[in-house]
């Protein structure tokens, strides 16, 4: 029941990503089917914002999140802040039509749910897109900046997942629609990519990274392959590294180019995404020749992991371009 890949924030959760572009037009495709056949398979305006436990945690919200992100409101009874915050993301849930839904969980009630997410204070807000969850933000915002932070939720769980949400009728019954999205077959390499997602369940890095290694030799193309070697491949990669000598030896040595680039796995695998992109680039900067060469070898690797039409790559790109050139 636990989120998957918490100490992996904001990097992708391999497990639960399916060729990003396909899933998409898949997606797109079930949308139109849905919306030609009168509205079939779709859900009401009120399963748009729903209670959440421990016990359905699993269903309402990590296998919901293979459909449509789902952002969490933890909340309490006696938190007055969260009185205020509540109404906006209920009332944006219905507008965003099937974008997103809101999944309201009391922390009083849902203690265990709130240490795996680590909450320290409420409210806090979080989004689960395919079985990944985020931190979206902590504490009271206004409107404009829910708003800004819902909108890029949405366009990454489209580009990135195919999540393009789900179809809503009022005047269907609440409660129904739960499976608008028609269940895919199997693909021919799904099968090796589960004993992938298996072996890195099992710590077993290795057996990963060949295992995606197999499925590319015979699809050099299959985008979750891709991106499961990248991330099988940056988690081998630091397993053995001490994280307080990388620490040191990066900040006491910044022209060191093999210090500078341990350090940058390190901040990827817990979540800086930024700070991992800011470091190699400002080395690409300092280096050049075969040292400047590594640098941008590894940074375009750490792009694999974290997905091309990411908005911080797509900005991490233009840095590298003007840093080499």
């Amino acid at each position: 029941m636990q989120p998957r890949n918490m100490s992996m924030s904001g990097v992708v959760d391999l497990a639960a990503v399916k060729a990003a572009q396909e899933a998409k037009a898949k997606a797109e495709q079930a949308r139109a089917e849905a919306a030609r056949q009168g509205g079939g398979g779709a859900v009401s305006p009120a399963d748009l914002v729903i209670d959440v436990d421990e016990a359905g945690f699993e269903r309402d919200v990590l296998q919901r999140s293979t459909e449509v992100p789902v952002v969490i409101d933890f909340w309490a009874e006696w938190c007055q802040p969260c009185k205020q915050l509540s109404p906006v993301l209920e009332r944006l849930a219905v507008e965003y039509n099937g974008r997103f839904v809101l999944a309201k969980i009391d922390v009083d009630a849902n203690q265990m749910l709130m240490q795996q997410f680590g909450i320290q204070g409420i409210p806090a807000v979080f989004a689960v897109v395919a079985g990944q969850a985020l931190p979206l933000f902590q504490g009271a915002a206004g409107e404009a900046q829910i708003r800004q932070t819902l909108d890029q939720l949405v366009t990454v769980a489209e580009q990135r997942f195919g999540l393009t949400g789900l179809v809503v009728d009022p005047e269907a019954e609440p409660g129904g629609g739960t499976e608008q999205l028609p269940q895919q077959p199997a693909g021919p390499y799904d099968a090796a990519l589960e004993a992938a997602v298996r072996a890195l369940d099992a710590g077993d890095l290795g057996g990963a990274v060949q295992a995606y290694k197999n499925v590319l030799s015979e699809d050099p193309g299959n985008t979750e392959a891709k991106l499961g070697l990248a991330q099988a491949e940056l988690l081998q990669r630091v397993q053995s590294l001490d994280p307080q000598r990388v620490r040191k030896d990066a900040a006491d040595k910044p022209d060191d180019v093999q210090a500078q680039i341990a350090a940058a796995d390190l901040d990827l695998v817990g979540g800086h995404v930024e700070d991992a992109f800011g470091r190699l680039i400002d080395t690409v900067r300092r280096t050049a020749g075969d040292d400047r060469d590594a640098v941008r070898k590894r940074l375009l690797e750490l792009f694999e992991v974290v997905g091309a039409e990411d908005p911080r790559v797509v900005a991490a790109r233009r840095a590298l371009a003007r840093a080499l050139f």
